[in-house]
């Protein structure tokens, strides 16, 4: 049957309204593992300061979902990891589940995106693994249950799902996860019409190779730095793209090549270490705002395999968590400060042009740190924590503290905080090359000024010219 010219116009005039309302969909992880963080109504409000569409939170917490009442932000929510098992074998858990945490707060607030579990493969066992799911499918099973058809479930991924990501056509997922949870959990999202939640860090893979890999390329500022990929003869300008199409390659594989992805995490940390390069506020605000206005395009831009295709994107993340564990970068991708103040102006709507921006701060840290570092106890450490730290870095390693001992070059003066800045700082040389941090459950922070006296010489980490 032949289609009047007139119903294709106006076909493909709501086509391109609905594509420009969801392309500008970007919004802000919010992340709660600090202890200065603002309160919940006070974050709200500048959540919605900085234009954002969207807002993730990691559990269901009630206070930041009663904030967000009557607000037009739309909320993903998340089932905790330690739940999948228990709700992938049991409907009733399932229920209780989502009638406590979900059914008090829908619809008056726009709870769209319903996660289960966050980077499963990355931070559980297997029996998670094969869990999820099923956990996945009594959610859903659950939501149908009491009338809630207008959330999208699915699950957080990090890069680590795929056993190979470069050339991008070569994308494919694990050997150990490919079948069992990747093809049924591709299956499920293809069938309930969800999104592949993608988290995509390219600081990363650049931190890990700034050499081979051009800092421009992962900032989206190259100019003339391209890559061609041999399997699919697609050209790529920016790292960003080749991460994401790497997956796009790899649902292919599996038979799914349609489902959409949706960019749960993305960002760039504003400092870190003395030991980690390129994390500093220029290269934040440089990534962040580039990302947003290649999202925020329109037409869409998509990526060299899905070109024109909405991209949902939701930047990691609301405040600087000074309670996130790991290396110093963890600490520092916030858009705030926990004091509430911007650490670089950011418009998450893309509308705001460079030029009205302040001047940003020079990039300090692109080149590696060369010379010593030591670490030590951080000012306003709990002191009965680091006693208990202290305890612990003695007990690893090969006379770790010897010389704080009675006696030892290094016992005068006999001080907690000296006696475990050195203990911190023998651990950290000793383990830094198989995965040891100076982090201390936030008790630690690395210096480069030699804290040495006398005949006490302090352990250091010395990075190499």
């Amino acid at each position: 049957m032949a289609i009047p010219f007139s119903s294709l116009l106006l076909a493909f005039y709501f086509l391109s309204l609905t594509s420009a309302k969801i392309s500008t969909l970007v919004g802000i992880n919010y992340g709660q593992l600090g202890n200065n963080l603002p309160p919940p109504p006070d974050s709200v409000d500048l959540i919605k300061s900085l234009n954002a569409q969207i807002v993730k939170i990691y559990d269901v917490n009630p206070q930041i979902l009663r904030s967000l009442n009557n607000s037009d932000i739309k909320v993903s929510v998340m089932v905790p990891n330690d739940l999948i098992v228990n709700i992938s074998s049991n409907q009733n858990l399932a229920d209780h589940w989502v009638r406590t945490n979900i059914l008090p707060f829908y619809p008056q607030i726009k709870i769209r995106y319903l996660l289960v579990g966050n980077e499963i493969i990355s931070s559980t066992g297997n029996q998670t693994w094969i869990s999820l799911v099923p956990a996945m499918r009594r959610i859903k099973r659950s939501l149908k249950t009491y009338g809630i058809h207008k959330v999208k479930v699915g699950t957080s991924s990090a890069m680590d799902v795929l056993q190979s990501s470069f050339p991008p056509s070569n994308g494919t997922f694990r050997a150990d996860i490919s079948d069992r949870v990747m093809k049924p959990m591709l299956q499920f999202l293809n069938r309930t019409k969800s999104f592949f939640f993608l988290d995509v860090y390219p600081f990363f893979p650049w931190a890990s190779d700034p050499v081979n890999i051009k800092l421009d390329y992962a900032l989206f500022e190259s100019k003339n730095i391209t890559y061609s990929d041999p399997g699919s003869g697609l050209t790529y300008t920016n790292l960003f793209d080749q991460m994401v199409d790497s997956v796009i390659f790899a649902m292919k594989r599996l038979g799914y090549p349609d489902i959409r992805i949706f960019i749960a995490e993305t960002g760039w940390p504003n400092g870190g270490d003395y030991d980690q390069i390129g994390a500093n506020i220029h290269n934040a605000a440089v990534y962040n705002r580039n990302i947003v206005k290649r999202v925020t395009a329109k037409p869409p831009v998509g990526t060299p395999a899905r070109p024109g295709w909405v991209l949902p994107t939701i930047i990691f993340s609301l405040y600087n968590e000074n309670q996130k564990p790991g290396l110093g970068t963890e600490r520092h991708f916030g858009l705030l400060y926990p004091n509430r103040s911007a650490v670089y102006e950011m418009d998450l709507s893309g509308k705001t042009p460079e030029a009205d921006f302040k001047p940003l701060p020079a990039a300090e840290t692109n080149e590696p740190y060369k010379g010593k570092i030591w670490c030590m106890v951080s000012r306003g450490a709990n002191k009965s924590e680091v006693a208990g730290a202290l305890a612990w870095a003695c007990l690893q390693g090969n006379k770790t503290c010897e010389p704080i001992q009675k006696g030892g070059p290094c016992y005068e003066p006999d001080s907690l905080i000296r006696h475990a800045s050195f203990a911190f700082s023998s651990y950290w040389a000793q383990f830094r090359k198989v995965g040891g941090t100076c982090y201390f459950n936030g008790l630690a922070t690395q210096i480069i000024k030699d804290p040495s006296y006398g005949k006490c010489k302090f352990p250091s980490v010395t990075l190499q010219e």
